[in-house]
Order: C-alpha cells, then structure tokens, then sequence
C-alpha cells in the first residue's frame, strides 16, 4: 500500500492550463501543496471571443475560406486556358486577343504583364454593329434613355450591356465567330453557382412570395416598450400593412416609392390563413449580414428569380429585364442567386443553335484537332471523346466541368471493435487500420438502436416507482409485435408507447373509451427514458428514420408492389441516396435504380429526386461490427443462428460444449454461465455489451484500456498524435498542451516514476463543453446578466439609506428576487417594503432545502420573512410540501410591530404562483414540486461531453488501477463543474485571499487617480476590498479574471475536491433507489456533519448556514504563498518556416504508356507559417493637408460608410467633398447609429443637395479612408501590383546588442528573418551596422528580468528568486522601432492604458495597454536580462 499519494488538479480553459500538485501522507495524515502554475498559450482576442460567442470560424477555417478561392480563381484560369487553345485553332478569337496570347510555351496563358479584352481593341468596342442593333432596341422601348445634356454630350448605354443582347440574339440567329469566343468566354467567367444535394429544401417554393408594392401612407404608432423606438403601419397599395419599428422618422421617405416584400402564408386549424408581412432587404444590407441571415433571404431570393425566369434563358431574362428599367443593376438583383444549370443549359442551346447555322466553322477535322491539342498525352480520353461533339467538349470537358467531391472519411471516428489490414506501400509491411462509424441513417443502425432502445426499456407506476414491465410485455410474442411496430416508426414519445399498448390491451375498444383510458394512464405509468412528471410529457426517440422516411416517398410511386420494400432493397436504396451528392448523377441514379428494379420511372424519380440528405450524423461502431452484432441482439421471428458470422458460432459452439478455446476468456465463460446460455436459441435477444464479449471476446471499450508505465508512453503518444483529429482547432491546441504540462510535471516532481499520480482532477472550461449554438446563446445571456447586474449595482446605491451594499452578492441577489417577485412574499402573500428587504427580517430562502439538494441557483431561491424559513415552518421541507403541511397557519413576526402573518392556503400559494412566475417556468416548477424527481439529479451529475470524456480517456490511462477499473475512465480520474469550484473558492476563504493578491493594482489606481474609487471598506470583512466603479465600462469586469495566477488557484481547489464534495453537491445520495426517502436523508446528514461546518450569521445561534470545512488548516496560507511563488508561462510559436515536400500529379511514360502518377517536386521547397502582411489592401495616395515622415507613407482604402463613421472617422475620408456632406449630416442626426444605418443613408441619399450648400452629388455608399504609418510595403513589381500596398505583418525579432557604453537596439524584418533561415543563418544577425555583438534578441512572450538600481547581476539567482523580485518580471508583448512590455501576471487591465498610466502633477497620461517602462519607471530595454522559463513555470537566466 502506498502512504503518500500525489493528486494532480487541472484546470482547463480554451486559451490556459491552470495545474497544482497535492500531496496526501497517509500516516502523518497530512496534506500539502507541492507547487501550482499557470500556463497560457496566447491566442488573438478576436478569435477568442468568436469562440466563446459560438462563431466556430477558427485562423485555420479562415485560411481554408481563402485557399478555396485562390483555387476557385487557378480553375477559372485553367480552364480560359483550355478554351483559348480550342478558340485557337477553330480561329474564332479577334486577331488583337489572339496575339496576347502563348500558345507554344504557355498553353494558353496570356504573355507577362498583359491581359486584353475581347471586346476591345486599344479603347475601341469591336461589335458595333451588335451594338447599333441594341440600340435600336432600347430606343423604341425606352426612348426617355436618349437625350442630349446641358454640356451638350449624348446621353450613353453600356457597351457591356450587348453580350446579352448577343446571348439572346444566338438563340435564334446567326452571330460571328468573334462574337461566340466572346459570349463562350463570358460563360466560363460568370457560370452561376453549384448547388449539392444538401442545399435544397423541400417542398419549399409555395411557403412563401415576394411582392414588389408601392406605399401609399404611412402612420406613426406607440413607442416600443424595450427599446428608443417608435412603431408605424405602413400600409401598401395592395391593401396589406406591414409593421415595424424605427429609431427615426426616414420611412416617410418611403411614400409612393415601390419595396419588396416577404408574404409567408400559414394555413390555421379553423380554415383561416395567417399572412405575416416581412420586409425584404436590399442587396447591400444583405451584405452586412451575417452569413445565416445571407443564406436565409439568398434562398428566398433564388427561389423567386428562379420563378421570374420561367422557360428564358437567363442571358434573355436579364436583357429584358434591362430593357424594361434599364437601372436594375444587373450584379445584385439578376445573376447572384441563379444555379449553374440554367446558365448550362443557354449555353448549350446557343451551340446547338451556331453549330447548326454555321456547320462549316465545327468540322470533324477542327474537332479531332481540339482533342488532340487537349489530350495530347491521354489516348484514352482522345477516343472517350472522339464520340462526341463540339458541344459536349465545350459544355462538358471544359466550362462546367465538375471534379467529384473528396469524400472526407478521414475525420470520421474510429470503430472500437473493427480494423482492416493493407500493405503499406513504402515499407512493405502489414499494417492494420480501424474501420470508420457507420451514418446513423444506415438501415443496420437504426435496427441497432431500435433494438438498444427496447432492451433498455422500462415501464413505471408513478406513485409507487415500481417497474411494471411485464405486465406490458409478458412474452417474447409481445416483444416482437413491439418490435415490428417501433421499426415502422420515425420516433416515439411516452403517450405513443402508452397508446399502442392501450390498443394492444383493448383492441376492439372505440375510439373515444381508448383516449378516455390513455388519459387515466398518463396518470398512472411513465417510462424510464426522459420524463416530465409535472407536465405528462416526454422527449421523442427517434426510431427507423430511414425506412419511415423511405415508405412516406414510396406511396407516390405509381403500381408500386405492396412486399417492395426488403431489407436488401432498403439497403440499396438507402446507400443510392446517401452516397451520391451531385444532383444530376443522382437523377440518374435514381433511373436506373427504377429500371433494375421494374419501377414506374417518372414517378419513382419524381418522388425521389428532391428526398431531403441524410445529415452527417455517426453512430459508433462500423457497419461491419453492427452486422456481426445484430444476430446476437435479433430475437423471435426475426433470429436465425445462421445468420451469425461462422468465427462467432465456432466460439458459441466451443462455449456450449465447454471445450478448450484460447480464444475465449474466463471472464466470458462465467458470464455465460451467469447468463444460462446453454444451447443455440439462449444466443438471441441479448444486450450490447454480451453481444460484444461474445463476438469480439471483449467489450467496446476494452481496446482503449491501457496503461502508461512511463513518460515516455505519454511522450510516444504526443508524437504519434494526427493533427485536426479534434476537429476543433482551438481545443486540440489546448488539449495537446494539456498532455505537455501532464508529461513535465511527472518528469519534475516524479523523476518518471510509474504510478506516480494517485488521481488526476479535471475541470473543463464551459466553453469547451458547449456547442457553438449553446456558446453563442450562453454568450448572449451572459451580456443581458451583466446589464441586468450593473442596473441593480446602481439601483442599490441609490437605495443606500436602507443600509444596501451595492457590491454584496447577497444583496443584489436579494434585490433581483425581490423584483421577480413583485415586492411579495411568495409563501404569505404580505408586502416586502425596501426599508425592510435588507434587514434580519427578510432572508434568501432556497425552494428545495440545501441540506436535501445541493441548488445554488437563482431559480431555486425566492426572499421570504426569515420567521418562515426556520422550524417549525418550511425548516427542511420543499414549498408546497411545507405549504400543504403548514397552510393557513398564523405566524407571530420578530419585528418591532410583532404583527401577525397567515401562511398561504395551497389553493392561495398555486394562484399566486401562476400569476407571478409566469415567465419563469423552471422556478415554477420548483414551487410547485412534491418530489425531487430523479432526472433532475441525473442531470446535475451528466455534466460532460465529448471532449471531458476525451480527456479524460487519455489521462485514465496515467492512473489506471488494475484492481478498480474495467471501462476506459479510470475511477481515479475526477471531473469537476465550475459550480463546485466556485462553491468550495468561497467556502474555503480563497476569495479573500484572492482579494489580497491584487488589492495593490487596486491602490495604485487609486493613487493614479487621486480618488477612493477602486477600494471600499468593508465592515463585515473589517479590511479594504478591490472593487470597480459601478457603469457601462465595467459591466462585464470579473476580479477573477485579471490575473493569470487565477487559473492555478483554481486548480489548487480541484485538486483538493473529493469525490464525496462532488457527490455532496450533485446530489448524489437521491439516486441511491434501493433505500428509501428517510434513509437517504440521513446518508446526506452523515456526509454533511463530514464535510461541512455551521458558519454563524450575525453571530446568532439560530441564524447559522453549512459551509464546506478547509481541506486543512494551514489551506488558505499555503495557498497564498504557492500562488506568490507563480511566474506565468506562456506558449510561444515562433516557427516561420519548414522545409516541405511536394508531390504533384502529372503524366508519366511507363512501358509505351502515359499514365497519371504523383510525382515528388525536385528541389527544396519552403512552407512560410506566418502571414507575410495583414489582409487590407489600400493604394498609396499624396495629400496636401497630411504631412509624412520619412519613413512614413500615406494609403488609402475604399470603406463602406456604416455607424462606424463618427467625426474622427470622416475626417479621414480623403474627399473633402464628400467629408462636409457626411459631417453636415450627422450634425443634423445626432448619432453615427441613426445618420449611417441603412435608413439613415438611403435618406442621405434622397437629399444630399441640403447637405452640400445647394449642390447635387453622387449617391455615397462608398467612401475611401487614408492611413498614415509607416511598415508598408507594394504588393510586387508586375502588373498593377506595384501600385498596391498593404501593412507588413507583426514581427518576432528584436535584437538588442551591446556597445561599448550603451545598448542598441534593432527590429528584425519578418521576410529578412525567412530569407537568414532559409539559408540556415540565425534568425538575428549576431552584428549590427556598427558591428556592436548581439547580446541577445526578444520575441513576443519571452520574460525579462528588470533589476533595480544597485542590484548586482551576478549574485541573484534567478532559479529562486524572491517575491519582491518576481514582480519585476515583464513579458514582451511586441515591437516595432521599440519594445513594449507588459508585466508577467496581468491578464487584463482594470482600466484602460492601466499599465502605461502615470500621473504628471495634474495630468494623467498613459498611450498604450502595454508600456516600454517599468512600473518603477526603468526603461526595461536599456537593463532587462532575458530569462529562460518552461512550461511549469521554472526560470532560469538565458
């Protein structure tokens, strides 16, 4: 046995590791910390906070976005390329585009530095004639169009607008071969979007229409109750309203104007049709939308251009829709929503149409020479398409050519029971693999789960808790009809299983004695899956999807033959629908499907071809293991000892007869011999985890079970690791580093020593637990908390004559209870006046009692007289058990007064209840509870996911014992909530610890200041505490969250938390169903009286509450002084580049043939891992006013004018013009919100001459913004790119290097720091200009060391520095001409530029979060000493 035991605690967030080690002797029975540090792998705050708001766009999904469209851009060059080489030799390219053009080198590619248009030739439009024929066009449809100007110029159409008028002209007509080449080009550039499968929604079309109506009035309305809003009815020519609110009154500008309109129709129950109005937005403020909004409105859009087009082809849809409002612009409201195939199938129409008019210009010979040029190397190809036709080559092989989507089976999960084994090409070795899951659509799944389901089936009496399944199905017959019903189903509830038994029961009953008895039995029976006893209901389990989804579509296929649907059919059909994405191979899947299959084709297709995706959604074994699986679990009609694998029924038969297998384990004989399983038929209906002993000799799990001996298990697991198996980019990083942190601290404290670590405690961040949904929403109620918090702060400062403390949590939850409540108490009905809500008189009083439930939450607290809550009244009971106890009782306050109370009768108490709690239907509940039910314990205890259970897969494996553990979790691995470490920080005293180790950045604001504002005293505590003023600036300030150390006190608590504090506080001793009520009771009286302590309230002997006892008694001290000793690590990734090894695919000579082959690119290739520049490209500009340095240079970027736009913004709009109008406008606004919202400009634009003295302007949508800074660079040297700049990207290096009396100091260029590493010289030059040594060179993130003046280098050491000397550690955070710092333990500033903040006489200054100096004023750069640190914390000089 060992007497010392090591307990690691970790703290996990999404960007830090908090980790502390505990030590247990077990004779002395002591208990102490050995150390405790934070680590913080630094990440950008935008992502951050992307992906606490559930925005899942990581740095790696943004690159992805952008290689996506690098490659959408070489394909669209590509194939230019191939339609050049073809154009070539038909000689259909205007002789000035076909001389820009390499055709022997270059296959197509333009020659450097040009890139012609067709149509034009030097400035010149070269289809006049065309273009003489569309105006004709124009003039007699819009003559108002042609008109002379003041300037006496003639009014203008578009050249560019003829390509349409050609597109509709080819139809129909002959065109010449020049135009064709133009019009085949304008195909390839503009070929409308490729929709899968997964994109469509069904039967969508007819939910809803786009109007376009004129507004005749317009009527102001009530103001919005929530917000600065008015109301107004907007009434349309048509005769509907539609209402909305606005911050101004700009819709008057709408009168008589034409909008477009959503009208959603819903049919209701009585006949009557719902009509609800919404306004459509317009292309620009789609824009602005996030990308779920876009795709929203975009499908409405699509849908009703779709239907706009009709039988036209879109070339002629979008020329007559210029034809009759020839200002529509064609981009936004014509061409962006249209799918690729009408645009397909123009084009193809058009060739067909020239190819028939002009034969001689498509001859057999051109089109053998276009193949040939195409496919010189691919004689297969050459005769795939010798068969074919000119239109075919274009249409087809060339501009929408289609590559077949990547399958993506590589980030599937892998099948714990199944593997295959292949020839590893390379080695030439054996190697197996595991499977991959299986879709949870697969016909075998969802037998699987039906069949899970049912065996785990129970049935209950409510009243009693006793299972009464068998009285339900009493043989195997009963079993198996249940079965065939449920596999007909898509999903059940509770109500239906209880129906289909009551018409199992009854079977001959009427329609109304059946729903008359299902209501009895509602009330009498539940299931044991997810139940709501309160409200009858439950959640709905999904059962066979597939096949119920399969026969709803099947019974609109004509003739269809009534035994159609087989298992085998199933399958296929099944996997015909799943596997295929491509809408136009899937029609012709689902012909030839119909066709093998006798079906009616029209009908079948019809029904099929627009059957919504299966979702992407895996179960957990492949299908391979299910197949093996099911014959076990199938039982009755549906079982065949056949059916089972021949491997499987060689082990049953050696099982039976009991003869010697080496195959099979003891501990599957003794099940099988607990499990009676005696001859062949004992070997159906049996459950999951015997199905798998008995296949697979195992369980599941059991191929995870492993234990590492040594760090270097853990060292060879961190290496094997396949990146992005996570998925999630930002909690691999974490996890990954995690398992660092896991292998240095067992090398440190435990020299590698196996079975170092007795336990490993773990607490996951919320936010790496949660879905982006659940993020998203968890971050948009955490920001309504804080408004609703910061209010009641305020409230109660005004409330200070009642004694209020606007900084207690207790009061400000007493204040918000006491509003919920409406100033009543809940259990009498009397008044709460505010001068006696904060006195003894009224406390916090918990619904479900805490010493019966451990519910701390506010939904299970209401304010009450303190008389109330004690014995003899409520004491320990739930609030309507004490009200139908107690109700009606009179109750003698302890006030001044001594007034009477009457307690609620229970008819009182439910009224009151439902008038008040109305919008709070989770305490309502709870008021009005009889019994804790069981779920709501199981769900307190289920507080995990994917990634704990991950983690602690990988960590069970550390401190596995053989004795104990069976599954994969180790039972000496512990998860913990934040919940239980925010309950045991307070209850242990480390608040106020925590209080004291930041109370001087308190003081120092405070002296900066030259105010009391970041300190009260607090009477209770008898000491100052740190606290924040009370306003918008702070209404999301955390005192927690500003300093790192933070994360190791944290981890000190939960490596301090027992299983019996998590038990205690989750509630565990309700799920214990074989004792009774009383029984329980007094197992959490045992374990209270064990853990917690009476902490007295006003030292009254009565008014006492349970707080949790110190692990021991020198906790809190310890825990200070480790948390003193802390210097903060951080993550560093200063790779810039890596050697890479290139393979590309290209055609090879092998034995007389030309096959395919990827080929290792020659030479060596550089992969630069950071971002050369940041992403806005501006253009250099000269402005008078702006006077530059040097080294500085001024550019300019076009900006969408939005509500950022405030006085300092427009000023730096480098049009004065246009800078007078926008800051005359927003003068008259008031608000950059109301003048440049999406209102605000359209009115701008209506009346932009009021705002420029009189004159008329161009519409602003648009303007362009200067910057003046300096690190700029061009883009490059060809083309236009010289004329482009962009800001050069963050650099890693500062060299600083040692003269002969002074430092000096040099930023070291990001591109010149990859050319010194390509070469393999120091990323840092080791001499300057002046030829001064390096000393040694910074990067973001190191720590230096500040000495003092007088201290002497040589004689700290620096592996033991003192407190006082870890304060004047600084981390570098970056540099440009000079290096900024910040010092090691901030994590977030308490007030802005707090670090840089000094106080100049009557001036406060202060220009940065970080600074160059010192907190003591030492300009860090000129004496800092580098200091080496690991991940634990360790430093050392460097």
């Amino acid at each position: 046995m060992k007497y010392i035991k090591y307990i690691l605690g970790l703290d996990i967030g999404s960007n830090s590791i908090g980790w502390a080690l505990i030590q247990l002797d077990l004779l002395q029975k002591t208990k102490r910390i050995i150390a405790a540090g934070s680590r913080i792998i630094p990440m950008d705050q935008k992502v951050l906070s992307d992906f606490g708001k559930g925005i899942t766009i990581s740095p790696t999904a943004q690159r992805t976005s952008y290689r996506n469209a690098r490659h959408c851009r070489e394909r669209h060059l590509l194939r230019r390329e191939r339609l050049h080489r073809v154009l070539h030799i038909l000689g259909f390219l205007p002789t000035h585009y076909d001389k820009q053009i390499d055709f022997s080198k270059r296959y197509g590619k333009f020659v450097d530095n040009t890139e012609p248009k067709i149509a034009y030739n030097e400035g010149k439009f070269l289809f006049m004639d065309s273009f003489q024929e569309m105006l004709a066009d124009f003039k007699s449809h819009q003559p108002d169009l042609f008109y002379t100007k003041k300037n006496g110029e003639e009014s203008k159409i578009p050249y560019d607008w003829t390509i349409y008028y050609l597109r509709k002209k080819a139809l129909s007509q002959k065109i010449s071969k020049e135009e064709l080449a133009w019009i085949i080009l304008n195909f390839n550039q503009k070929r409308g979007y490729y929709q899968l499968r997964e994109e469509e929604e069904e039967n969508k079309e007819n939910d809803f229409e786009i109007i376009s109506s004129k507004i005749i009035s317009v009527i102001k309305k009530d103001k919005d109750k929530k917000y600065n809003k008015y109301w107004y009815d907007i009434i349309l020519e048509n005769g509907l309203v539609y209402q909305a609110a606005f911050y101004n009154d700009f819709v008057y500008n709408w009168i008589n104007q034409d909008r477009e309109f959503i009208i959603e129709r819903t049919s209701l129950k009585n006949g009557a049709e719902k009509v609800k109005l919404s306004y459509l937005p317009t292309f620009d403020e789609i824009d602005k939308m996030d990308k779920k909004e876009q795709d929203k409105y975009y499908k409405k859009i699509k849908i009703k251009t779709e239907n706009s087009i009709g039988n036209k082809t879109v070339g002629c849809y979008i020329y007559d829709h210029i034809l009759q409002n020839p200002n529509e612009k064609i981009k936004g409201k014509l061409v962006r929503t249209i799918e690729r195939k009408y645009y397909k199938e123009e084009l193809k129409a058009i060739l067909e149409k020239q190819v028939a008019l002009q034969p001689e210009l498509f001859t057999d010979q051109l089109f053998a020479d276009c193949i040939r040029e195409l496919y010189s190397k691919n004689e297969a190809q050459q005769r795939n398409l010798a068969a074919r036709d000119f239109v075919h080559l274009l249409v087809e092989d060339i501009i929408f050519y289609q590559r077949p989507l990547r399958r993506q089976k590589s980030t599937l999960a892998n099948c714990s029971l199944e593997s295959r084994s292949y020839i590893d090409k390379d080695s030439h070795t054996r190697k197996e693999v595991p499977l991959k899951v299986c879709p949870k659509s697969n016909p075998y799944y969802q037998e699987f789960r039906v069949l899970q389901w049912l065996q785990n089936l129970k049935i209950y009496e409510i009243d009693t808790d006793q299972e009464v399944t068998h009285e339900f199905i009493k043989t195997l017959e009963d079993k198996q009809q249940l079965f065939d019903f449920l596999m007909n189903q898509k999903e059940i509830d509770c109500e239906e299983l209880l129906k289909y038994f009551l018409n199992q029961t009854y079977p001959n009953a009427k329609e109304k004695a059946l729903k008359s008895e299902l209501k009895k039995w509602k009330d009498t029976y539940r299931w044991n899956y997810v139940y709501d006893i309160g409200e009858k209901s439950s959640k709905k389990y999904p059962m066979n999807e597939t096949r119920y989804e399969l026969k709803r579509h099947l019974e609109k296929v004509a003739n269809l033959p009534d035994d159609f649907l087989s298992s085998e059919v199933e399958y296929l059909l099944w996997h015909l629908i799943y596997s295929v994405k491509d809408k136009v191979a899937y029609e012709k899947g689902l012909k030839k499907f119909a066709q093998k299959h006798h079906l009616d084709k029209d009908s079948f297709v019809e029904s099929f071809k627009k059957f919504k995706p299966y979702p992407s959604e895996y179960g957990s074994f492949s299908e391979k293991a299910i197949r093996k699986l099911l014959p076990l679990m199938r039982f009755g009609a549906h079982w065949d000892f056949n059916h089972i694998d021949k491997n499987t029924q060689k082990r049953i038969e050696d099982l039976i007869t009991g003869v010697e297998n080496e195959e099979i384990r003891t501990i599957l004989r003794e099940k099988a011999e607990k499990y009676q399983l005696e001859k062949e038929t004992d070997f159906q209906d049996l459950p999951l985890w015997l199905a798998q002993y008995i296949v697979y000799n195992r369980h599941a799990e059991a191929s995870s079970l492993e234990k590492w001996t040594s760090v270097n298990d853990l060292e060879t697991y961190l290496n094997e690791f396949k990146q992005h198996s996570l998925r999630n980019p930002i909690v691999e990083q974490v996890v990954m580093e995690t398992l660092r942190v896991v292998r240095d601290i067992w090398q440190q404290y435990g020299q590698g020593q196996a079975s170092f670590f007795d336990e490993i405690h773990i607490e996951l961040g919320r936010e790496l637990k949660k879905t982006a949904k659940e993020r998203e929403k968890l971050s948009k109620q955490n920001q309504k908390n804080e408004d609703i918090n910061l209010s009641i702060k305020e409230k109660l400062k005004e409330l200070k004559k009642y004694n209020t403390r606007a900084y207690s949590i207790t009061h400000q939850e007493k204040y918000k209870l006491w509003l919920e409540q409406k100033h009543i108490s809940p259990y009498t009905g009397q008044i709460i006046s505010p001068e006696n809500l904060f006195t003894d008189n009224y406390e916090i009083e918990h619904i479900i009692p805490q010493s019966r439930f451990f519910d701390d939450s506010l939904s299970n607290k209401v304010v009450c007289e303190s008389i109330v809550n004690k014995a003899p009244y409520k004491d320990r009971q739930l609030g309507l058990e004490f009200i139908k106890n107690q109700g009606g009782r009179i109750v003698k306050e302890l006030s001044k007064e001594n007034k009477t109370i009457k307690i609620f009768t229970e008819e009182q108490y439910r009224t009151f209840i439902k008038e008040h709690y109305s919008n709070n239907p989770e305490k309502t509940k709870k008021l009005l509870l009889e019994e804790i039910p069981e779920k709501m314990v199981a769900r307190q205890m289920n507080d995990t996911c994917y990634i704990s259970k991950f983690i602690s897969e990988i960590l069970s494996k550390i401190v596995r014992s053989d004795e104990q553990d069976e599954g994969v979790h180790s039972k000496n691995v512990i998860l913990c909530t934040g919940k239980i470490t925010s309950i045991l920080r307070q209850d242990w005293g480390l608040n106020d610890i925590w209080d004291n180790l930041i109370l001087p950045r308190f003081e120092r604001m405070n002296n900066l200041l030259q105010k009391e504002k970041f300190t009260i005293y607090s009477i209770e505590k008898q000491k100052k505490i740190p606290v924040v003023p009370i306003n918008d600036q702070f209404k999301s300030f955390q005192k927690k969250r500003i300093d790192h150390r933070h994360h190791a006190m944290d981890a000190i608590i939960i490596a301090c938390t027992t299983r019996e504090h998590i038990n205690y506080i989750n509630n565990q001793h309700a799920l214990e169903k074989e004792k009774d009520k009383k029984e329980k009771q007094e197992e959490r009286d045992k374990l209270r009286e064990k853990l917690c302590i009476k902490k007295y309230n006003n030292r009254s002997e009565g008014n006492y509450s349970w707080i949790f006892k110190k692990p021991w008694d020198t906790f809190t001290q310890e825990v200070r002084v480790a948390l003193e000793d802390i210097v903060v690590s951080f993550k560093q990734n200063l790779r810039v580049i890596n050697k890479a090894t290139n393979y590309y695919e290209r055609w090879v000579e092998e034995n007389g043939r030309y096959i395919k082959k990827m080929v290792k690119q020659e030479g060596t290739n550089w992969a630069i891992r950071k971002p050369l520049h940041e992403e806005t490209i501006s253009g250099k500009i000269y402005l008078d006013r702006e006077k530059i340095t040097k080294n500085d240079i001024l550019t300019a970027t076009r900006k969408t004018v939005d509500s950022s736009f405030d006085d300092k913004r427009i000023k730096k709009i480098t049009d004065t013009g246009i800078q007078k109008i926008l800051l005359n406008y927003l003068k008259y606004k008031g608000s950059p919100e109301i003048a440049f919202s999406p209102e605000g400009l359209e009115e701008l634009n209506k009346n932009l001459s009021i705002y420029n003295d009189g004159k008329p302007h161009k519409p602003i949508y648009k303007v362009r913004i200067y910057e003046k800074g300096s690190g700029r660079f061009a883009l490059g040297e060809k083309g236009r790119k010289y004329k482009k700049y962009v800001q050069g990207a963050s650099n890693l290096y500062f060299g600083i290097y040692q003269g002969a009396n002074k430092r000096s100091f040099a930023t070291i260029p990001l591109n010149e720091v990859i050319e010194r590493q390509k070469q393999g010289r120091p990323s840092v030059p080791e001499y300057n200009e002046k030829g001064d040594p390096l000393l040694f060179s910074l990067s973001p993130n190191d720590l230096v060391y500040v000495p003092i003046e007088g201290e002497i280098i040589e004689n700290i050491d620096f592996r033991n520095l003192s407190k006082e000397q870890k304060e004047r550690i600084y981390n570098v955070n970056d540099f440009s001409s000079t290096c900024y710092f910040t010092p090691n333990r901030i994590a977030k500033a308490i007030f802005p530029k707090e670090v840089d903040l000094q106080r100049k006489g009557d001036k406060l200054s202060g220009s940065y979060d970080t600074k160059t100096a010192s907190l003591e004023g030492i300009q860090i750069k000129e004496v800092c000493i580098k200091l080496k640190v690991d991940r634990l914390g360790n430093i050392s000089k460097a």
